[in-house]
């Protein structure tokens, strides 16, 4: 772990040593810090847990904090608040959305679901609150196919948000799904093109992917999974080289457990950074620490929401054990 100091222009005011600070006050607080992995690596560093959606809603739902400062985005501090109705829970920057969960408005996914009776609803973790209270099952990338392999093959399901990993869930278990058409707007900016170079540049390097790539990307995976699997698999993989397709921050964690390996993240279709996700990068060190100065900004939600919102959570909970 390294000592930020601030120095830059209109970054007076705050403790030179911002890990020592941001310690003292979970100290003072009794807080927790659970953060993504796609989080800037100086976050993942202070934090208490480092996961991806699963892991991240199992630590959510054990800890006995008073108070939970979510490092991630918006629907992932709710979920925290869905199975902690009675602590504060923070989040470093409300603005930290999600342009998947933005994808699947409330009200065109109550008709849509309308339209489709006697489905059984299977949402990705990847949407709001709103959107989980209208589902009868959430799941993750790490859950997915096998919540789907739970379901009885008789039984009709409508897959939301994500269409990318529906589409993947479809090809692994042979269940025809009626899939909502949203997307990652970082997972799907990956170009084949430029994958298909990288692989011809680096022979060597074995190509890995998230799920909610588009399956033109994924066909050139050896292997699929979410940032937890993908994490675990280079670890395990004889590999000494990886092109890692998903939102480059997972790098600073393969770098700590595989210190004598290359991972060369996946390009963009063009030259911008638009593998990073916007949205995961506008928390950062400086605003974690205010939130826990100011105990603010705090998430809320309407208790009807909480609840019908907390069932499917709960299921897959219980599914994924």
């Amino acid at each position: 772990m390294f000592t930020t100091t601030l120095s830059k222009p209109g970054m007076t005011g705050f403790p030179q040593d911002l890990f020592a600070a941001i310690q003292e006050l979970k100290r003072d607080l009794n807080a927790v810090i659970l953060a993504h992995y796609y989080q800037d690596p100086d976050i993942q560093d202070v934090a208490d847990y480092i996961g991806d959606s699963l892991g991240l809603s199992r630590q959510a739902a054990k800890t006995d904090a008073d108070v939970i400062v979510f490092a991630g985005v918006h629907f992932m501090a709710e979920t925290a608040k869905i199975l902690n109705p009675g602590k504060l829970v923070l989040l470093p920057d409300l603005a930290a959305g999600c342009s998947l969960a933005d994808s699947c408005p409330p009200d065109q996914f109550a008709a849509f679901k309308a339209a489709h009776p006697g489905h059984l609803v299977i949402s990705y973790i990847n949407c709001t609150a709103e959107i989980k209270a209208l589902s009868d099952i959430i799941c993750t990338s790490s859950n997915a196919v096998r919540i789907v392999q739970q379901v009885p093959p008789e039984q009709p399901i409508i897959f939301a948000p994500d269409r990318n990993l529906g589409k993947y869930v479809i090809e692994q278990t042979g269940r025809d799904m009626v899939l909502w058409q949203g997307s990652c707007i970082v997972h799907e900016t990956f170009s084949e093109k430029k994958m298909v170079q990288l692989k011809m540049e680096h022979p060597e390097a074995e190509a890995i992917a998230h799920p909610e790539c588009e399956p033109a990307v994924l066909r050139h995976a050896s292997y699929i999974g979410s940032t937890t699997a993908l994490l675990n698999y280079v670890q395990q993989s004889q590999s000494s080289a990886f092109i890692v397709a998903t939102e480059p921050g997972i790098l600073h964690q393969m770098q700590k457990a595989a210190p004598g390996k290359h991972f060369i993240p996946a390009p963009p279709l063009n030259n911008c950074a638009c593998n990073e996700c916007p949205h995961m990068r506008l928390n950062t060190l400086e605003k974690l620490y205010l939130c826990m100065k100011n105990r603010a900004p705090e998430i809320t939600l309407p208790e009807a929401t909480r609840v019908e919102a907390l069932r499917p959570i709960q299921r897959m909970l219980e599914m994924s054990v």
